[in-house]
């Protein structure tokens, strides 16, 4: 005689990130300023991730087209750094400049799934402005949204 006894169960699928802070870089005056951050990053599903730039580049808060010679945007450079499992550990990373970030930039996990945090580091370049940047405060909104596939 047989038995036959069907078992089953299941996991539900989440993503989830960790806060990231705001980041003030100061006077925008100075060369080479960049931040490099580590976020608690988990998804047990393969993903894509969109990260969103508001302006395309730091912006001035009320001029943003700059006055005369000076500037109103500084243009950053976003790169993203993830180890994914596939079930060996790879490590997925891309880079945007902040031109691209308006429609949009897509990271794939490439079929793995995130356990290992992820690490965001942005990189202020150079204003266009022949006489550099219109005084004034400057901000921008990064917005990352996570898809499961």
């Amino acid at each position: 005689k047989s038995l036959d006894i069907a078992v089953s169960g299941s996991i539900r699928q989440h993503c989830a990130m960790g806060s990231i802070g705001d980041m003030d870089f100061g006077n925008l005056e100075r060369r080479g300023l960049g931040v490099r951050t580590q976020v608690a990053f988990d998804c047990n599903v393969p993903f894509t991730m969109t990260i969103k730039g508001a302006r395309g580049g730091l912006t001035h808060t009320e001029m943003p087209n700059g006055q005369g010679p000076y500037s109103g945007v500084v243009p950053y450079n976003l790169a993203v750094e993830m180890p994914v499992r596939l079930p060996s550990r790879q490590v997925v990373s891309q880079s945007f400049n902040s031109r691209e970030l308006l429609a949009g930039g897509v990271i794939s996990s490439n079929g793995g799934i995130a356990t290992d945090d992820m690490v965001l580091a942005i990189e202020l370049g150079q204003p266009s402005g022949e006489a550099g940047l219109l005084a004034g405060d400057y901000s921008e909104t990064i917005t990352i949204t996570v898809s499961p596939i």
